[in-house]
């Protein structure tokens, strides 16, 4: 019987790792990849963090690189893994949680393909990415047709020959229509939002996290005026020039995709036949289910209060917006995995 499971072995799991084991705490980790760093080292090869260094600190230990450097994903998992050897930091990999409930003496059980787990706590970090998303009718399209989500997309090596679908506004991708379309003799199709804005990754000689760090933008919690404001409005696409990306020769926004049969692909604008690559940088559905008891938001999010649910025993770390907007980020996860220690060594001590 455990004190405390850490489930997921990425920056909220290990930000977590770092107060229980500096408090001598029964821990473990559990994770159902086969290495450190493994959610990272998944994405994109040309992948780049758009924080410097100086931004990314998880507690106790710096990030071991220059001050001004956007690392990318290798450089993440080597510091994940120095993390880990630093503090010693009991993980168990291979171990994906199918299910946690509570048994009658009040504790959890964690099962998963090799057995249970058994733990009085349980700290889920499991991020916000869990089921990759794309729309229904992607099975419509004919199979001549390369599919692949932006959780699956490595590098220009995958693709077809051919003209090229990129569907999603967001940072990945913009990041990915950006990679995609730097070689003029593709045609490069975008399915999108055109009209997001976007910010550089330094003004005025200083870093764009130097002057968040300055007004206090990540540290406005959703529950105040000013936090509402921020989480009802999209998120600006960083360090990416979205106005020279679209004003390529061989960039053709299209609008909305609406629909798909064999080879014609139906968006606002147009109606194409010719596409042999599609990359849905479509975003991702929460999975929270093989928790027993939760109750979630409209966004299928576990209801909590900076990671205390309404499960007595279960918490959350790394949730988007779990109170700021840094909740969720490499260099933000610290705030709030230092107020969930506290609560916990709070309850232990009444």
């Amino acid at each position: 019987m455990l004190e405390y499971v850490i489930i997921g072995a990425a920056q909220s799991g290990l930000s977590m790792a770092y107060h229980l084991n500096r408090s001598k705490k029964d821990f473990l980790i559990v994770d159902g990849s086969d290495r450190i760093g493994a959610s990272w080292l998944n994405r994109w090869d040309s992948l780049k963090l758009f924080t410097p260094t100086e931004y990314n600190h998880l507690p106790g230990l710096e990030f071991d690189a220059p001050t001004g450097y956007y690392p990318n994903k290798k450089d993440v998992a080597h510091y994940f893994e120095s993390y880990v050897a630093h503090y010693t930091i009991p993980i168990q990999f291979n171990t994906l949680i199918k299910s946690v409930t509570r048994n009658s003496n009040g504790c959890f059980s964690l099962k998963h393909k090799n057995g249970q787990i058994e733990t009085k706590n349980v700290i889920i970090a499991t991020g916000p990415f869990h089921i990759p998303y794309t729309p229904a009718f992607h099975t419509k399209i004919t199979e001549d047709t390369l599919q692949v989500h932006s959780n699956y997309y490595k590098s220009l090596s995958q693709l077809n020959d051919g003209d090229t679908l990129v569907v999603g506004a967001g940072d990945s991708g913009y990041q990915i229509l950006d990679e995609v379309s730097k070689d003029d003799s593709r045609v490069v199709y975008f399915s999108g939002k055109t009209n997001v804005k976007s910010l550089p990754q330094s003004f005025m000689g200083k870093s764009l996290w130097w002057w968040f760090t300055k007004i206090g933008f990540l540290k406005f919690n959703k529950f105040s005026r000013i936090g509402k404001l921020l989480k009802s409005i999209p998120q600006p696409v960083i360090g990416t020039d979205v106005d020279e990306i679209l004003g390529r020769e061989n960039v053709i926004p299209v609008g909305r995709t609406k629909d798909a049969l064999g080879k014609d692909l139906f968006f606002d604008k147009a109606i194409v036949s010719s596409i042999k690559n599609i990359i849905w940088a479509t975003g991702y559905k929460p999975n929270f289910k093989w928790i027993e008891g939760l109750e979630f938001d409209k966004d299928g999010y576990p209801k909590n209060y900076k990671g205390v649910s309404n499960v007595e025993g279960v918490y959350f770390i790394g949730l988007p917006w779990m109170f700021t907007r840094g909740s969720a980020t490499l260099g933000g996860v610290s705030e709030d995995a230092e107020y969930l220690a506290g609560v916990l060594f709070a309850k232990e001590s009444a």
